[in-house]
């Protein structure tokens, strides 16, 4: 079991967490999905929830703030050393913070911000929740990263911002993908270009959760309320899947210890 009690380095995706209308009905629905426990936070927390996974923090859960119009969302928070520097940087980089870095009680420093494409993300200083403590586990968090169609743009963004360099690869074609690395050489996510592909979605972060078993996730995703957005495929990358839950939030369910070699070359 991947566990860490730690705060995690900066740059590197150290928390997640849901924001929805109804997170009582999310609770009884991650619960039952991912066998999270799911408890209430301190009433100072304003309703949000915190999922354990086999005792150790796996993600949060919490009402919209703000316009409750917005769309129900799961977001990447990302380590740093100090909130309020990173911020400055983000604004320097062509993304906009979307309010002053704020104390979370004792828990931690945190604010929201998107970066040059569009895609918002949170950012967290860590204090008595250093962030994830279970991760690469069925029913934690393993992967995350950021779909774009300013995939130069926004590599040179997060380099700014977090020190971030990059392990391209994909044929310019069907796939162009960046794994991105931590200054200390660590893969810790990647990036997508979403403009190889039609649309015009808006840019967005996606998180991945292990599942030993995608096809009975993913199931279970659906009889929960659930909707397959992408169904169940054989990758190089790992067994994988898109699903929306009960509430509309998008997320990646995948088992990278399942890998399909790539067809051999003639």
């Amino acid at each position: 079991m991947p566990t860490r009690d730690d705060a995690w380095p900066e740059g590197t995706p150290c928390w997640v967490d849901l924001s929805v209308d109804d997170p009582a009905a999310a609770r009884q629905y991650y619960s039952e999905l991912f066998g999270w426990d799911i408890q209430d936070g301190p009433e100072e927390a304003g309703g949000y929830l915190m999922a354990l996974k086999g005792g150790r923090p796996a993600a949060g859960v919490g009402p919209k703030m703000g316009d409750p119009s917005t769309p129900s969302v799961w977001t990447t928070y990302l380590a740093a050393d100090d909130a309020d520097a990173t911020a400055e940087k983000v604004t320097a980089a062509g993304g906009q913070v979307f309010m002053p870095p704020f104390d979370v009680m004792d828990v931690g420093r945190m604010t929201v911000a998107a970066d040059s494409s569009g895609a918002a993300f949170g950012i967290w200083q860590a204090g008595a929740h250093a962030g994830a403590g279970i991760f690469n586990e069925d029913g934690a968090y393993t992967w995350n990263e950021l779909h774009t169609r300013d995939f130069d743009g926004a590599k040179a963004f997060y380099a700014a911002v977090f020190g971030w360099t990059y392990d391209d690869f994909g044929d310019g074609e069907q796939l162009r993908y960046a794994q991105f690395q931590r200054p200390d050489g660590e893969g810790v996510g990647g990036i997508n270009d979403d403009s190889l592909h039609p649309g015009d979605n808006p840019a967005y972060w996606l998180t991945w959760f292990w599942a030993d078993d995608v096809v009975a996730a993913t199931t279970k995703a659906t009889e929960l309320g659930g909707s397959v957005m992408m169904p169940p495929s054989e990758t190089p990358f790992g067994h994988m899947a898109i699903v929306a839950g009960a509430q509309g939030e998008a997320f990646g369910l995948i088992n990278p210890a399942q890998v399909t070699p790539p067809p051999a070359e003639d």
